[in-house]
C-alpha cells in the first residue's frame, strides 16, 4: 500500500522529521485550527451540552427601594407601602404556566423544568425586595402548576378506574359493617381486655371453657419479616396481668400459641393454675386443598398450635375421644381461626359455658361470650 493513501492527521512525527513537516500536513493543521476556532462552543446546562443556545431571559424592571414617607406619619407610611407594593408587583413579569413541564431526572424522580424562567441578579447591588418578590412569584407559579398536575392525575385515575375501585371498596366495607348481624344467642362484649372488669364477669359466671388467641408480640430480631400485621401486639407482661384464674374453677383453657411463645404459654398455664394435658394442630390449606406455607424464621410455617390446659375437676358434661387433634382447614383472613375449633370444643363439653378472649367479629357464635376490642 502506498503511504500517500494514509490520512495525514494520523501520521506520527519522528525525531528525524523534526522541523521538516510536509507542506500538506502544515496546511491541514492550519485549516483544522481555523475550523475549530470558528466553531462556537455549545453551552452546558445541568452538566449536559444543549443542542441550541437558550433563549435570553427577560430582564426584570428596575424597582426603586422603599424609602418611607417624608411626613413620618404611620398611616401615611402604610399607605405608601401599599402603593409601592402594588406598583412593583404588577411590574414583575409572570412566567407562563404552559412553559412548565415534567421530566425525569437521572435518579428517576420527577422534576419541574421551566422553559423560560425569570432570572435574578444575585450581586451585592441587587435589591433584596426585588429578589423576594421574584421568589414569591415563582412560588405561586409552581403551586399553580402543582394544582394543575393534581387535577390531571385525578382525571387519569377516573379514566383508569382507580378512584372508583377505592370508593367501591370503602362502600362495600361500610355495607358489610351495616349489614352484619351478630348471631342471635351470642354475647359480644366490645371492650379493652386490659381495662375490662373481669372480677364482675367472674362473679356473674364461672366458665367451663376459655379460648384465647393472644396478640403475641413477635420476635425483635425480625418483627414482621415482611408480613403486615393488622392488629396491635401486646407484650408478655400485659398478657400475664389478665386475671384468668378468677374466671374458672373447673374446666379447660385453649391457648393459640406461636412458635417462639411455647415456653411462655406453659408458664402462663402454670401461673393461672392449669396443667397442660393436650394440644390441637391446625394444618393450613389453600383453596386448592394444598398446604398453605407462610413465613418463618427458620422454616416455612404451615400450621398453628393450640395448647390445652386443665384446671380442677372435669366438667360434668365432658365427652372423651370425640374428635381428632389435627384440623385440616382452609386458611382465611389474617389471624382468623378455623370453625372446626369451636366444633371440637362444643363436642368435647356439650352444653357448657364458653368464653373467648381477644375475639373478633368473625368469632361470634351462639352460646359463646366473646370479649374483644375489635367486635
Amino acid at each position: 500500500m502506498d503511504d500517500s493513501d494514509n490520512d495525514v492527521d494520523f501520521e506520527p512525527v519522528t525525531s528525524s522529521r523534526r522541523g521538516k513537516a510536509k507542506p500538506q500536513r502544515a496546511a491541514a493543521s492550519r485549516s483544522k485550527k481555523t475550523s475549530t476556532a470558528a466553531k462556537p462552543r455549545k453551552p452546558r446546562v445541568g452538566g449536559k451540552i444543549q443542542s441550541s443556545s437558550p433563549a435570553p431571559a427577560p430582564a426584570l424592571p428596575v424597582i426603586e427601594p422603599f424609602t418611607g414617607s417624608e411626613s413620618g406619619d404611620k398611616d401615611t407610611e402604610d399607605d405608601s407601602k401599599q402603593t409601592y407594593l402594588a406598583s412593583n408587583v404588577s411590574a414583575i413579569p409572570t412566567p407562563d404556566i404552559g412553559t412548565l413541564k415534567v421530566s425525569s431526572s437521572v435518579g428517576g424522580s420527577p422534576s419541574l423544568e421551566v422553559a423560560s424562567v425569570v432570572t435574578m441578579d444575585t450581586d451585592e447591588d441587587s435589591d433584596p425586595t426585588t429578589m423576594v418578590q421574584a421568589l414569591r412569584q415563582r412560588e405561586q407559579t409552581i403551586r399553580a402548576r402543582m394544582a394543575q398536575l393534581e387535577t390531571e392525575i385525578s382525571e387519569l385515575e377516573k379514566k383508569c378506574g382507580v378512584e372508583g375501585s377505592s370508593k367501591s371498596q370503602d362502600n362495600s366495607a361500610q355495607l358489610d359493617l351495616s349489614e352484619f348481624k351478630a348471631p342471635e344467642w351470642s354475647v359480644p362484649i366490645r371492650a379493652n381486655v386490659m381495662n375490662f372488669d373481669w372480677e364482675k364477669l367472674a362473679k356473674a359466671c364461672q366458665f367451663d371453657v376459655i379460648l384465647m388467641d393472644p396478640p403475641w408480640q413477635l420476635a425483635s430480631q425480625a418483627p414482621t419479616r415482611g408480613v403486615a400485621i393488622a392488629y396491635q401486639q401486646l407484650p408478655d407482661v400485659c398478657i400475664e396481668s389478665l386475671p384468668i384464674h378468677l374466671l374458672q374453677t373447673n374446666g379447660f383453657i385453649f391457648i393459640w400459641v406461636i412458635n417462639n411463645k411455647y415456653t411462655k404459654a406453659f408458664r402462663l398455664m402454670k401461673q393461672w393454675g392449669y396443667t397442660y394435658v393436650d394440644d390441637i394442630t391446625w394444618v393450613k390449606q389453600t383453596v386448592n386443598r394444598r398446604m398453605a406455607k407462610g413465613h418463618g424464621y427458620y422454616l416455612q410455617h404451615a400450621k398453628e398450635t393450640c395448647l390445652i390446659g386443665k384446671k380442677g375437676a372435669d366438667p360434668p358434661t365432658l365427652q372423651r375421644s370425640v374428635a381428632s387433634d389435627v384440623i385440616f382447614s382452609e386458611r382465611r383472613g389474617q389471624s382468623q381461626k378455623p370453625e372446626e375449633m369451636y366444633e371440637i370444643i362444643e363436642q368435647l363439653i356439650p352444653g357448657g359455658k364458653y368464653l373467648e378472649i381477644f375475639g373478633r367479629k368473625n368469632n361470634l357464635r351462639d352460646y359463646w361470650v366473646t370479649v374483644g376490642n375489635e367486635l
